[in-house]
Parts: structure tokens; sequence; C-alpha cells
């Protein structure tokens, strides 16, 4: 059974940012905004290297990752830990490659795809869901657009 469940796969589709901690050699934490995310299978994610020379030593050090992802209006998402590996070619590459520059535009250069094999996944949600477990998902997105998108005119 696949580890990335069918809500995963469109929760990513839909957030544009995510962050993937890796290990620096001192053994702190480095954390990196990434807006390439995507699903390769049910097991594996990549994302795209444009300019993250240290998350991509950090990995070839210690593959260990992490990567958290969250809709900031209805404040759910959710975590993927495993284990990544730096492509330079192959299919994998060629289809984070090809699904990030459909969406970004070609005036982008990839310079390496990292993949992980995702070992475990699970939700991520604030604790108004945790503290109120009816809270409305259509009512806290309406809540948090009208506090982040206040200043833009919305549909």
């Amino acid at each position: 059974m696949a580890i990335i469940t069918t809500e995963m796969d469109e929760a990513i589709g839909r957030t544009s940012l995510c962050y993937v901690a890796t290990v620096n050699e001192d053994g702190t934490p480095n954390l990196s905004p990434k807006a390439s995310l995507s699903v390769i299978d049910g097991d594996h994610l990549g994302f795209c290297n444009l300019a993250s020379p240290q998350t991509v030593a950090n990995i070839r050090r210690n593959p260990a990752v992490e990567v958290n992802i969250v809709d900031i209006f209805t404040r759910k998402g959710f975590r993927f830990r495993g284990s990544a590996s730096v492509l330079n070619s192959g299919s994998d590459f060629d289809l984070v490659e090809q699904r990030f520059l459909d969406r970004a535009g070609p005036e982008y250069s990839v310079i390496d795809v990292v993949k992980i094999a995702v070992d475990y996944a699970a939700p991520l949600l604030s604790p108004l869901y945790t503290t109120n477990p009816d809270a409305d998902e259509a009512e806290v997105r309406k809540h948090y657009m009208t506090i982040y998108c206040k200043d833009q005119v919305l549909d």
C-alpha cells in the first residue's frame, strides 16, 4: 500500500511552497523553502534543485529529510519523512523537472532533482482543529483569507 495518499497528492498539487529540512555537517538543522515539490509515485516525492547547494550537500552526506506542506488558509497540511538521493538524469528527474517547468515557466534551470523515498507521512493540523474538532474548514479558510489577503481583491 502506498504511503502517499490521494489526499496528500492533491494537497501537494495545490500547495506552491513547502519546507525541506536536512542536517548540516555540524548536526544543526537546515530548513529550505521549495516551490517544486511533486509526487513521483505512491512512495516517492521529488523537488528541483534550482539554487540549493547546502541542501544538496547535506543530502549527499546524510540522506535524512523531512518535508512539510501547509495550506496557510485552511491551516492543514502534511509532513513526510524519508531518505533522499540526488538525481542528475533519468525518468524521475525528467518527470519532476517537467512538472516544475510546466508550472513555473521555462526560464528556470534545474541543476538536480532530489528524490525522497518516503517512509513516514502524517497530517499536520493547527491546534485550531485539535482543540475544536467541529471547526469548519470553509470558515477557517474564509477567516485566514481575510487576514492574509485584506489588501487584495478576492472573488
